[in-house]
């Protein structure tokens, strides 16, 4: 039990002890003492003031007292200042708590609770390499997973790949037209290198002959588009003229391109070719096989370089036809109803939403409609009590729909749904698009940092010491380091830029500055390991910086619960950033070797093995490796 659940508990039970009333710990508010105050832990009092029957300083007062009169081994004074309770905590108990975990090396991590959590994340297209936004997408997925872990879950890390559609028929068609037999070992790429390449190749010609058709349907021939497609360009070119917002001649003009893209040739094809592969025609299934197949071993190189794993990966191709008969007992159960076209929806205006299809009027799912089934299929294969997608907040509507159908079908898995939602990466330039080529690629990504992390590395002289494979090995971890923490340091709910250069300074809030923290702790342990024989005495002062760093490392755990419960990596790499900076400014004012006396160097020997483990643990937790030296 961490200080403040401590103080939670005493508080509670005093009030019990002086005023007959029940308080439950865990409504008491307890935070960190300001600065400018006396003290280490603050009650607020205004909550209680009414219930009670006191003022804030009388009862400030007499609860002081009677918490340091109760728990002398805890608390070692009081003040009161305008309804908040300033508490002192016994430097016994700080170097009780040093004693006892500086040898642990997880601490923090807590035992299994039973439950189990399910965390889905990375879901790529096989039309594609993995990019910048799939890296945010798995290193926040991973990490999250790995905190619950520390928090004590059972947890089934699973991907999703969108291995079918259009999208897919699009890298197919670009090949067999423009492929001349190429292949990863005759063209030297990787393969889903090699099977993006075709996509954008497929999106330049769709660009080509899009232009022509488009230039027709302005000038008023609709003759090549087909269906109720042609009927609506007719009626949008004759709007057109008698407009003047810009906004709505915009709105006007995107919808006419996209008419115009789905009426060229090269898009006919594409429809065919999906056609084509949902009846089972052989040598369509069989590129298809050839060109996932490419991209499947293309996407393992990259796994494996960022450390990304995965115990369940579910296809697309296998789990589009799930959800079909869950409409039909929906229909039973009145939660979804029939248009006259034979179409199926749902109603979701009472919720705040709108009306959303389930099932088409040919009898074909979508994709909220497999989702439904994925989610039950998952239920039934793994039981967990909580489902999380880690998927862009460009979702956010289709994960709303999704949890309410479940709950309105009466699923066992809806409300264990989360969708953790999170900002899209971009970069100092703008957004990345797929269409044109211009996504930045996660290996060569990774690539780029490890050669800056050489760079910057070489730059302040610190490489003597270490042979080829070492080097290797260093600039790898400090590169991977300063790319995932920079991803992850920044709340999944807002959006980021995302700048190379800056996420690997040495000095700032970066990956980098706390593995060298964490290096030069050890090079301090290297010269002389703690002596684990001898306790340290009692009744021991600590100064300042040394209570501070302690301080801090016994709200480690609080922290992992916190990141888990907010699904928030950034917790963690705030708190390994302050922990950092705190231990560095201790080492600066403190000599651990030439300490004032062997006690005093015992003590701070203990303090730099704790500070160790808990940067060794949370970066961890954050996929990334802290390096012995540096």
């Amino acid at each position: 039990m961490g200080v403040v659940s401590v103080i939670q508990s005493a508080v509670s039970e005093q009030i019990r002890q002086l005023y007959q009333v029940e308080i439950a710990p865990e409504a008491i508010l307890v935070n960190a003492t300001k600065p400018e105050f006396t003290g280490d832990y603050t009650v607020v009092l205004f909550a209680m003031v009414k219930s009670l029957k006191k003022s804030p300083e009388a009862l400030g007062q007499e609860l002081g007292q009677q918490l340091v009169n109760a728990h002398p081994q805890l608390f070692a004074g009081f003040n009161v200042i305008k309804g908040f309770l300033n508490l002192s905590i016994a430097e016994g108990f700080w170097l009780a708590f040093l004693e006892t975990q500086y040898t642990i090396p997880t601490y923090g991590r807590q035992p299994l609770n039973g439950k189990k959590v399910m965390v889905e994340y990375s879901s790529p297209n096989t039309n594609k390499p993995l990019h910048l936004g799939h890296l945010r997408n798995n290193f926040l997925g991973w990490s999250v997973a790995e905190i619950y872990k520390a928090n004590g879950y059972e947890v089934i890390k699973t991907c999703i790949v969108n291995d079918r559609g259009v999208h897919i028929c699009k890298s197919m068609l670009a090949w067999k037209k423009f492929g001349n037999g190429a292949t990863p070992e005759s063209s030297g790429l990787k393969g889903d290198h090699l099977v993006g390449d075709f996509y954008v190749r497929f999106e330049n010609e769709l660009k080509a002959q899009t232009a022509p058709v488009l230039e027709k349907i302005l000038a008023g021939d609709t003759s090549m588009v087909a269906g109720e497609d042609g009927q609506k360009a007719s009626l949008l070119v004759a709007k057109l003229p008698t407009l003047t917002d810009a906004e709505k001649i915009k709105e006007i003009n995107d919808e006419l391109r996209e008419i115009a893209r789905n009426s060229t040739p090269i898009m006919a094809e594409v429809r065919e070719m999906l056609i084509q592969w949902e009846e089972g025609n052989k040598d369509v299934m069989d590129l298809w096989g050839t060109m996932n197949g490419w991209v499947y071993r293309g996407f393992a190189e990259t796994y494996q370089r960022i450390g990304s794993d995965f115990d369940k990966t579910y296809y697309e191709s296998n789990t589009y036809l799930l959800g079909k008969d869950l409409v039909g007992q929906g229909l039973q159960k009145g939660v979804f109803f029939q248009k006259e076209d034979g179409s199926v929806w749902i109603d979701l205006t009472a919720d705040g939403l709108d009306q959303k299809i389930v099932r088409r009027r040919d009898g074909t799912s979508v994709y909220i409609t497999q989702d439904i089934g994925l989610a039950v299929q998952k239920y039934e294969e793994y039981h967990c009590d909580q489902s999380i997608y880690v998927v862009g907040d460009e979702q956010n509507y289709h994960f709303k729909v999704l949890k309410l159908i479940a709950q309105k079908l009466g699923l066992p898995s809806a409300d264990g749904i989360y969708h953790l939602s999170y900002g899209m990466v971009e970069l100092p330039t703008g957004k990345m698009k797929s269409r044109e080529g211009t996504v930045v690629d996660a290996d060569d990504l990774v690539e780029g940092m490890v050669q800056i992390a050489r760079e910057k590395t070489e730059e302040l002289g610190k490489v003597k010491d270490f042979d080829e494979e070492g080097l290797k090995d260093l600039y790898d971890t400090l590169g991977l380091g300063a790319l995932k923490f920079f991803l992850l340091r920044v709340d999944p709910k807002k959006r980021m830029v995302f700048n190379p250069e800056e996420s690997i300074d040495f000095h700032g809030f970066t990956g980098p500055f706390i593995q060298y923290t964490h290096a030069r702790i050890k090079s301090i342990l290297r010269r002389e390991p703690v002596n684990t024989t001898e306790p340290l005495p009692a009744g021991m002062t600590l100064f300042p910086l040394e209570k501070e760093v302690i301080t801090l490392a016994e709200q480690y755990p609080t922290i992992l619960a916190q990141a888990g419960a907010e699904h928030n990596p950034s917790v963690i790499a705030s708190f390994l950033f302050k922990l950092a900076q705190t231990f560095n400014s201790f080492y600066s004012e403190h000599s651990v070797m030439n300490a004032e006396s062997p006690e005093k160097k015992q003590l701070r020997l203990r303090l730099v093995q704790l500070t160790a483990n808990i940067l060794a643990s949370g970066m961890a937790l954050l996929g990334i490796r802290v390096p012995e030296r540096m």
